[in-house]
């Protein structure tokens, strides 16, 4: 029983968006993820996928994307990406889960869970800046960011609880959206992070970006990027601090 974590799948078994734009690595990504996954993955593991999921615009679109990912062993922890235009409100996405037997799914989304040595939470995230991220029409950021620190703050608070009965466990938090990206740096949300005592991060959305440290360091936070590409699509083990 392991944690692990991947993020931006982006899965398109009914949708036409080549990814071998950002890359060869790209090419034939479906059968590389499910290739790995399965590799290392069993049913008592938990993935953490931290957004972009599928390419799908609607939860019916993205049927066949959850019934491929719904195949693949363990328990998945879902969290919403910036191209994840299928997502719905809490309970019809649950609903929908229900309805097709998708048992081995869970939202990642105002919540904590104790998973193994650990404590998951986390939200999207947002770039601060607008030419740091590609939006169509105009985007009120402010609000936006306001917004994914209030989620924050809800998921860190849910681990926080946790946190009371299982102490010896460490709180992880996962986004989509990296809060640290070489100058780029979005303090509230680090600040956050690190008044909940939290020391490790994970972070997707950047891609082709091969040559980037495996993670890098804001005061005692560690921040490790988790995109499916950056890892050749192999999901990432989180081991215990102890271990590294």
């Amino acid at each position: 029983m392991a944690l692990y974590t991947i993020a931006d799948l982006h899965l398109s078994a009914t949708s036409d968006h080549p990814m071998d734009v950002f890359g060869s690595r790209w090419q034939h990504y479906m059968q590389k993820i499910e290739k790995n996954w399965r590799a290392v993955i069993t049913p008592e593991d938990t993935v953490v996928l931290p957004g972009d999921i599928s390419w799908a615009m609607t939860l019916k679109e993205a049927l066949a994307d959850f019934q491929l990912l719904h195949s693949l062993p363990g328990k998945k922890l879902i969290g919403k990406g910036n191209h994840d235009f299928w997502w719905e409100t809490a309970a019809k996405q649950q609903r929908f889960f229900d309805e097709h037997g998708f048992d081995s799914f869970s939202l990642l989304y105002n919540n904590a869970y104790v998973v193994e040595d650990f404590i998951v939470c986390g939200t999207r995230g947002w770039f601060l800046e607008k030419t740091q991220q590609v939006t169509v029409g105009e985007v009120d950021y402010a609000k936006i960011v306001n917004r994914e620190l209030l989620r924050l703050k809800l998921s860190l608070n849910a681990a926080k609880a946790l946190k009371e009965s299982h102490p010896e466990k460490e709180i992880l938090v996962f986004l989509h959206f990296p809060p640290l990206w070489g100058d780029f740096i979005c303090a509230e949300f680090l600040d956050t992070i690190q008044s909940f005592g939290v020391k490790r991060c994970f972070f997707g959305h950047i891609h082709g970006s091969y040559n980037a440290p495996p993670k890098q360091i804001y005061g005692d936070l560690s921040l490790h990027l988790i995109s499916s590409d950056y890892l050749n699509f192999i999901p990432f083990r989180i081991h215990q601090i102890a271990e590294l």
